[in-house]
């Protein structure tokens, strides 16, 4: 993305180049692939576990499945899968448990649920193996320093997201996460750096750049939900019309 001060412009690839008198960015957050890295499986088996949502439910037939997470996240897909009578198997990399990065109720609806499995504090060790799809996955209780490895063939990831801004190349202002920093979350000093040329101070969900918006999971504060994201798209949409009448 060209962030000149008085052009704005997207690369749509090696040629094309769109100019745009205002641009909102949408591009998403997308699982750690360090993560996938990490796995003994061949790229054929890992395209078979590609991260799901609860939504897919359905496709899991009833299995045992391991949701690898510790976030409200992992905790929401856990209830959601149990509910279909499932054996789910939470796996937290919190040093005391769930409890250090999930909300109570959630905690408690899994510690009441005997359908859910929670492995506290654990670190995959040689995590997801399979030939062709996957067919095990282990773990390490750093706590006790055991290793299981159990007959699993379905894996729920909801162990973080990247946002996807590698591309702006510093155009906008980014949090320590490389999420887009917006209106009232954009300090002084964001500003500044990012020489913001007018009198008014940014838009709700305006980055540092002049006219250029984010909205839903590529935003720094957006709550990660379908919802809040069409309704953020709607929000930028009024304030592109402020700008452009400008």
């Amino acid at each position: 993305m060209a962030c000149d001060r008085q052009t704005r412009a997207v690369q749509i690839d090696e040629t094309a180049r769109v100019p745009a008198r205002a641009v909102i960015i949408a591009t998403g957050a997308g699982v750690p692939q360090a993560g996938a890295s990490r796995t003994s499986l061949s790229s054929k088996a890992r395209a078979s576990i590609t991260p799901r949502t609860p939504m897919e439910a359905q496709l899991c037939g009833g299995e045992e499945v391991v949701v690898i997470g510790g976030g409200n996240s992992a905790g929401q897909a856990a209830v959601f899968l149990a509910a279909d009578g499932q054996a789910t198997c939470i796996s937290s990399s919190a040093a005391q448990g769930l409890a250090d990065t999930m909300s109570r109720y959630l905690v408690r609806r899994i510690e009441d649920n005997p359908a859910i499995r929670a492995a506290h504090a654990a670190r995959s060790s040689s995590p997801l193996e399979g030939d062709g799809h996957l067919e095990r996955v282990g773990w390490r209780d750093n706590r006790n320093g055991r290793v299981e490895t159990h007959d699993i063939r379905h894996v729920f990831m909801m162990a973080g997201a990247v946002p996807n801004t590698g591309w702006l190349e510093r155009c906008v202002a980014l949090d320590d996460k490389g999420f887009i920093k917006t209106g009232p979350d954009l300090s002084q000093d964001d500003l500044a750096a990012a020489g913001w040329p007018l009198t008014r101070p940014p838009y709700l969900l305006e980055t540092s750049h002049p006219g250029v918006f984010a909205v839903g999971d590529v935003r720094g504060g957006n709550i990660k939900r379908v919802a809040s994201a069409v309704g953020e798209g709607s929000i930028a949409i009024a304030f592109v019309h402020q700008v452009l009448h400008q």
